[in-house]
């Protein structure tokens, strides 16, 4: 598991550790951590957090897919799945789980992948989510982040507190997430963000 909250390690690991079959082999909390524990561990099933304070979730996701293709990649987030399931599947990952979701969401999507049953990162009965434009495609995860945040009327200065940045870097974000989607004021971007945030 990587997931920078020792309070949320504990409890996923307790809820894992109760079911027949299943142990938590490791547990770290920033992507260099993930990098050698999987290494060292070599698990059947890596459970990844998007917000790490030590580094971006997506990218970590990335690299791991990269360096291990055939290690299930589940992403266990708060963030909006209409935005990052479809990044993250197109990415590798085998599954989305919302951190909202049941105990058992979690559980079920574990054993499906464990049992090459294939990704089940959607809830029964919903719809596959559409594949994200290509615009979104070209952001990084952090600017993703920032995206999300101002669609939710997040100041510069609250952003930089939430995501450990300072607010210079912030606004650099914002700077470059208006030249890749080809926005030209931040009146467009914050239209933008808000469309994404209202999005169904």
């Amino acid at each position: 598991m990587v997931d920078d909250h020792p309070i949320v390690r504990q409890g996923l690991r307790r809820l894992i550790n109760a079911q027949d079959g299943l142990v938590v082999c490791g547990e770290v909390a920033t992507p260099r951590e993930a990098r050698q524990a999987v290494k060292l561990l070599d698990p059947h099933a890596v459970i990844v957090d998007l917000s790490l304070s030590e580094g971006d979730g997506i990218g970590l996701v990335r690299d791991l897919q990269a360096h291990h293709p055939a290690l299930p990649l589940i992403v266990l987030s708060m963030h909006d799945e209409s935005v990052y399931a479809p990044r993250l599947l197109a990415m590798g990952a085998s599954a989305y789980v919302a951190k909202d979701a049941a105990g058992d969401r979690l559980i079920q999507v574990l054993l499906d992948i464990l049992a090459n049953a294939g990704p089940a990162s959607r809830p029964s009965g919903q719809p596959e989510p559409s594949t994200a434009g290509p615009t979104l495609q070209e952001l990084s995860g952090r600017e993703l982040q920032v995206l999300q945040l101002i669609g939710q009327g997040y100041s510069s200065k609250k952003m930089a507190e939430l995501l450990h940045l300072s607010i210079k870097t912030v606004e650099a974000h914002r700077q470059r997430i208006k030249r890749k989607l080809a926005l030209r004021s931040n009146a467009q971007l914050v239209q933008f963000a808000v469309t994404q945030a209202d999005r169904p």
